[in-house]
């Protein structure tokens, strides 16, 4: 048996932080080295203009950097191919058979679709635009048109794999098999909270640390995190179960600095300062090496320039070998 395809990307509207690296990027680094899979990372560029429609400048300039970022934690451009969305035109073109296959009430029913919506009435008001509804449409396309096999997903995206499924389903039915059902991969690492406590962490809310940060942000950062509100004093008992402190700190240190971290807040002998300062050493512990790999990185351009060509031309002619298959069943082949 051949190794499983897998599909997976990120769109670029803003520098990667802590939350992916735990949420996905960790996971894909873990894929990749298996052996066992087939990995094509999408720069979802299109997809971030549904909601970034009127600041192109914005998605543009975090293209690079979303590259950098998946370089910098070790995802290895020998085994996993990393491409640009709107460099292939198949998946536009997927799009629109697609969009014949998909009603507007499913899409307005999909949990994840309506749930972001929520999230940008602000941008939107009570008008959504074609492009944002229809983003699980694009997504069915990105996957599908790499033969996408096994698609790496938090909780919350399964009801955008499930529409993909569908439409997978609905075409097959009408056209003959010729698309890949696709599988999501639940991953069991959970979403890291912002050092706000923010169950979201982002660049709008101001809570997050990202993974190019330096040394100085790191600090400034943890030094702001929220703590137990009800300590006020050093020697004030503390509870840690509330505190962002120690809830990073079960991220980026020892079992046993945990221990001892929450015994001493709760008997009222560490002070949140050291408690902080202790923190930030051991996440610019963790950030070095990723910052010494995004550096040589940063340091050759055209490496990375050349890094995203070669993968966008090797993820087009799959998409290539895809497309003719879909254009053959849909009678849509002349001159062939």
């Amino acid at each position: 048996m051949g190794k499983k395809r897998i599909v997976t990307g990120d769109r670029p509207t803003g520098r990667l932080h802590i939350g992916h690296y735990f949420g996905s990027l960790k996971n894909r680094v873990k894929m990749q080295e298996s052996g066992e899979y087939e990995p094509y990372i999408l720069v979802a560029d299109v997809q971030a203009l549904t909601d970034n429609f009127n600041n192109p400048e914005k998605v543009r300039k975090n293209v690079k950097e979303v590259v950098l970022d998946y370089l910098s934690v070790g995802i290895d451009p020998n085994k996993t191919t990393i491409y640009i969305q709107s460099m292939i035109p198949e998946v536009a073109e997927l799009t629109v058979f697609y969009s014949n296959l998909v009603t507007i009430a499913r899409l307005e029913r999909n949990p994840t679709v309506k749930t972001e919506i929520a999230q940008k009435k602000d941008l939107f008001g009570e008008s959504v635009t074609y492009g944002f509804l229809g983003y699980p449409v694009s997504q069915a396309a990105d996957i599908t048109a790499l033969d996408g096999e096994l698609i790496p997903v938090g909780e919350d995206q399964l009801p955008l794999i499930e529409q993909c499924r569908e439409i997978v389903r609905k075409f097959n039915s009408i056209y003959g098999e010729i698309l890949k059902e696709p599988e999501a991969v639940l991953s069991n690492a959970k979403r890291i909270k912002g050092l706000d406590g923010n169950e979201k962490m982002g660049k709008s809310l101001g809570n997050a640390i990202y993974l190019s940060d330096s040394e100085d942000e790191v600090n400034k950062k943890v030094m702001s995190a929220v703590t137990d509100p009800n300590r006020i004093k050093k020697d004030d008992l503390g509870n840690p179960d509330v505190c962002m402190v120690s809830y990073y700190h079960k991220l980026f240190s020892t079992e046993e600095e945990c221990k001892n971290i929450c015994e001493e807040c709760r008997a009222g002998k560490r002070g949140c300062v050291a408690c902080k300062k202790q923190l930030a050493q051991n996440i610019n512990k963790t950030l070095e090496p990723i910052r010494q790999k995004r550096k040589y990185y940063e340091d050759r351009p055209e490496l990375v320039d050349k890094i995203i060509i070669e993968g966008t031309e090797k993820a087009r002619e799959e998409a290539k070998k895809v497309m003719k298959k879909v254009k053959k069943a849909m009678k849509l082949d002349y001159f062939e």
